[in-house]
């Protein structure tokens, strides 16, 4: 295993370091000259080291697919260097080939790199989207005809030539500079493009080459959402250890996908984001179970490529991961208000008791009701308010959000609707269950006509008659970075503290991860650490831009896996 892991770190290496000389090649101009010469005549040069930007970027993307475990790109490498190697020994026949010396060190690197695949061939097992040869041939072909028109466009209208020529010639020709990056305009006397238009074409070149190898390559997108029968057990799994925790309910968003243990008792609910499998809260079940789910989910991901993640866990599930060889990173806290501890009195309650008091003199009354108490005709008023109420076309949540609401299966969750003195509906707030004594924030929505402090009334409502009905405690908001706020306010925090303190003030402008903070605190809750988790430091980012794209903050238009332009708005869903 030793033998085989090293050889493929030398595959992935070696790609590496000759994407880096002919990024450097392109810009130093000597060295380029002496690889292209040495191309050029009776010498060779390794294996892709052709010097220039665009075989620059083609060796970098097979170095990543092949850091990644790609098969796929195991069987190209192995493709193109074994049939160079073959055609370079073949020419070490000839005395004035074998007499220069250079020839056998480019001769020896590619060997290497060759029995390297070779050695470490069981290291590349991760597989791809059985659709990515079919969609890397409409890619390409596809891109070739679009590109080669738009080739042609562009020499058409530069076009400098005395002499006449046809859209056909032009068509060709751009199609050769497409193909050969370099095609002879000399035997076509009616085309003279400017040299920004033959630059313009092989930067196109390019772009549809990444794009088929993109295709290509891509790990497989999604696995199959949640059956009738998967959501049946991950319910009973719910009814049997739901108290655990609190984000237990959310695992029933129906675009995620379910591992289980062996014996059933177990399930980790994830989703495929960006090449990221990206799972969500604490697993479901048996706690003693929970190993049986951890390793299938980390298999599978391994065995596509994904990169594992899991948000918001908790500190009990984060131990048990870490065993799995995930890394941990506080996330935030949560905000879990024990009811019976809870009191409005004290003045560390009084904005809060202001606040409610204010509303309360408006003639605002709140309604508390299961959904499957709630009449058809009125949740259909309910879901359009809420639709109207919501900033923006996209629906945000997913590790801490339900994503849907007034579905009949869901009819022991909670609804809080706020009406001012006219009966108008102002606010609502939806709530799932947290097994059987407690409550965990959905979603918030309200009118922005509405007064200020709606949403403490309502919170401070359900708390005082959450007593009555039996629950004990109920979540509320997440809180980003929450302990990096507290403590970069207090006296003596040091400067690294109050830099990133700022930062997260400056990205509040936009994400509200301050604001949020202080909505909760002022309820005075108990905050339980949530950690992401994760395996290599070196996928932070990849799985950052996953969980925004998961959580509805960025989008992703056109190609699959690329990070849209986030959007400017309040939150919508709970946190």
């Amino acid at each position: 295993m030793g033998n085989t892991r090293g050889a493929a770190a030398f595959a992935v290496w070696y790609l590496r370091v000759v994407a880096s000389v002919n990024f450097l090649s392109a810009v130093w101009v000597t060295l380029g000259q002496d690889v292209r010469r040495h191309n050029q005549a009776d010498f060779f040069t390794p294996y892709l080291l052709t010097a220039g930007f665009a075989p620059g970027l083609f060796t970098a993307f097979l170095a990543v697919t092949m850091s990644r475990r790609k098969r796929a790109a195991w069987i190209l490498n192995l493709g193109l260097s074994g049939a160079f190697l073959g055609l370079f020994a073949l020419a070490m026949a000839f005395p004035e080939i074998r007499s220069h010396s250079q020839n056998w060190v480019s001769l020896a690197l590619t060997a290497a790199f060759v029995v390297a695949l070779l050695a470490g061939r069981r290291a590349f097992y991760a597989k791809g989207d059985r659709s990515n040869p079919r969609l890397a041939a409409a890619v390409g072909a596809g891109g070739l005809l679009g590109a080669s028109l738009l080739a042609a466009l562009l020499v058409t209208v530069t076009n400098r030539a005395s002499e006449p020529s046809t859209f056909l010639e032009r068509w060709r020709y751009g199609a050769l500079r497409l193909v050969s990056v370099a095609a002879d305009g000399r035997r076509l006397s009616g085309i003279a493009p400017p040299t920004w238009v033959d630059v313009a074409v092989n930067v196109l070149s390019t772009a549809l080459l990444l794009a088929v190898l993109y295709a290509a390559f891509r790990s497989r997108r999604a696995v199959d959402p949640l059956t009738e029968d998967d959501e049946k057990r991950l319910r009973e799994l719910l009814d049997r250890h739901g108290e655990r925790d609190s984000l237990g309910y959310f695992a029933l968003r129906r675009e995620k996908s379910v591992c289980w243990s062996p014996t059933g008792k177990a399930a980790v609910a994830y989703r495929v984001v960006g090449g990221v499998s990206l799972a969500s809260g604490d697993p479901l079940g048996d706690p003693e179970a929970w190993p049986g789910a951890i390793e299938p989910w980390l298999a599978e991901a391994r065995a596509h490529g994904w990169i594992p993640a899991v948000t918001g866990a908790s500190e009990e599930a984060g131990t048990v991961y870490a065993r799995h060889g995930l890394d941990a990173l506080e996330l935030g806290d949560e905000a879990v208000v024990d009811v019976a501890e809870f009191t409005l009195e004290g003045r560390a309650m009084r904005t809060v008791r202001q606040a409610c008091n204010r509303v309360r003199r408006a003639g605002y009354t709140v309604r508390v009701r299961r959904h499957e108490d709630i009449p058809a005709d009125e949740m259909a008023y309910l879901l359009r308010r809420a639709d109207d109420w919501r900033d923006g076309a996209a629906e945000r949540g997913f590790s801490m959000a339900l994503g849907r609401l007034g579905d009949p299966r869901d009819g022991r969750c909670v609804m809080l609707e706020c009406t001012d003195a006219d009966g108008e509906l102002r606010a609502l707030l939806s709530f799932v269950p947290w097994g059987p004594h407690g409550l965990s924030l959905d979603l918030m929505r309200r009118d922005r006509h509405g007064d200020n402090g709606l949403t403490e009334f309502m919170v401070i409502e359900l708390l005082r008659r959450a007593r009555e009905s039996g629950i004990a405690q109920v979540s509320l908001n997440f809180a980003v970075f929450r302990s990096v706020f507290e403590r970069g306010a207090r006296l003596g925090a040091g400067p690294v503290l109050r830099l990133w303190r700022s930062l997260l003030c400056f990205f509040s402008r936009w994400w509200q991860i301050e604001s949020l903070y202080r909505a909760n605190a002022k309820y005075r809750p108990v905050w339980e650490p949530r950690f992401l988790l994760f395996e290599k430091s070196a996928d932070l980012p990849r799985i950052a831009v996953a969980s925004a794209r998961a959580e509805g903050f960025l989008e992703a238009p056109g190609l699959p896996g690329l990070p849209g332009r986030p959007r400017r708005g309040r939150l919508e869903t709970r946190r």
